[in-house]
């Protein structure tokens, strides 16, 4: 495929930086900004259907406007997951009802959506969740645990994996359910404080929460087939907004590393310029195996991507810290307050890329992914004997 950028993507261009000057500047809060992206029209350009207020744009438009959103430094998104994850799976495997139900307020900003994959001793095994969902009357009455849920206070829905065939084991017996988020006493939510002082993620607690029969994507027992599908979804054009900031990141390391001295380190100075080499190496990564929907470079394509950049902003924020020196384990705070310091950017991206090699996957499991699914190398052994 050739990413070259035409006459008619730099006018595309144009078209999303203006938006965004016009727009940015009044600050919105996060879910009014969701708003406004659906207004404009911006909110699932890369839909393998239209129709549902959201414009249409080739691949080399969707890496244009995400650079673009990126570089304008816009807010977070806190319709990532409705928009990028649940959207296309829906096209892909949800009945014209659940397209007609959900797409249209995902495309106008309105409902936001969390991802209940994760539990308790089953992160990156996903194979081994324990919440169950059993039928009744009607609906499915979900019990069981999610955690790591990014989003979890702010969503209106949550799509959850959870075992309806009771005594099924493995990827048998899963179901992948639409459950609405606002449900006291059935939903619990519990934010998770990080090191960083913030709480990016959540613990999720379904006590009899109810999700209607009709509101199964794939079929019951058809959540494994679903559930997978939707991670081939999970780092397409998005990942190229991603090293934008990383980028960002880069040169302010290498700001400080100037400012501080270390720079004239040639071991230092070796890190910047391979991190940076990198960097370019990740880019023409992502533009290669981006195309189509689904798993965009085959099988392994994502895991690969995932090991790219995970180890590359982990060796980044220890970077960060080392060309600051002393200053680096210092900071501003009042001990007597609720959050009892406060983290300078160097010492955020430290503490949180500690992780990066862990949640999405760890990187044991993305090389096994590679090996299995890529490389058709034998199946690693699973449980006792």
């Amino acid at each position: 495929m050739d990413f070259a950028f035409g006459a008619r993507d730099e006018l595309f261009r144009r078209e999303a930086r203006a938006w965004l000057e016009e727009h940015l500047a009044g600050a919105p809060a996060r879910r009014d900004w969701e708003r406004e992206l659906g207004a404009g029209g911006w909110i699932g350009l890369g839909w393998a259907e239209d129709g549902y207020g959201n414009r249409r744009a080739d691949l080399t438009r969707q890496v244009v406007w995400a650079e673009e959103y990126a570089r304008s430094k816009a807010p977070a998104r806190s319709g990532h997951i409705g928009e990028n994850l649940l959207a296309p799976t829906l096209i892909a495997h949800g009945s014209p009802e659940h397209k007609r139900r959900f797409l249209p307020p995902i495309a106008r900003g309105e409902e936001l959506w969390c991802q209940g994959y994760s539990e308790p001793g089953a992160g990156s095994d996903l194979a081994g969740i324990r919440t169950a969902a059993v039928r009744e009357q009607g609906v499915y009455r979900i019990t069981g645990q999610k955690i790591w849920t990014s989003l979890a206070r702010e969503a209106d829905w949550c799509f959850v994996l959870a075992r309806t065939e009771p005594g099924s084991t493995r990827h048998h017996g899963l179901s992948f359910l639409l459950v609405p988020m606002d449900q006291p006493g059935r939903i619990e939510v519990r934010p998770i404080r990080q090191l960083t002082g913030t709480s990016d993620f959540n613990e999720v607690f379904f006590d009899g929460a109810v999700a209607e029969a009709g509101h199964v994507v794939g079929g019951e027992g058809g959540g494994w087939r679903v559930a997978m599908s939707l991670l081939g979804f999970e780092r397409g054009v998005s990942t190229l907004a991603q090293q934008i900031g990383f980028a960002e990141e880069l040169g302010r390391v290498l700001r400080t590393a100037v400012e501080t001295g270390t720079a004239g380190d040639p071991v230092v100075r070796e890190r910047l310029v391979r991190l940076w080499a990198e960097l370019r190496v990740m880019r023409w990564n992502a533009l290669r195996t981006l195309g189509g929907s689904g798993s965009p470079g085959g099988p392994g394509a994502p895991s690969v991507a995932k090991l790219l950049w995970g180890g590359w902003h982990r060796r980044l924020g220890e970077l960060a810290v080392q060309v600051r020196g002393a200053a680096s384990a210092v900071g501003p705070g009042d001990w007597s307050a609720e959050r009892p310091y406060e983290l300078d950017p160097a010492q955020h991206l430290f503490l949180f890329s500690r992780a990066d090699t862990i949640y999405g996957g760890s990187d044991e499991i993305q090389r096994t992914i590679i090996a299995e699914r890529a490389l058709g190398l034998p199946k690693e052994p699973r449980g006792g004997p």
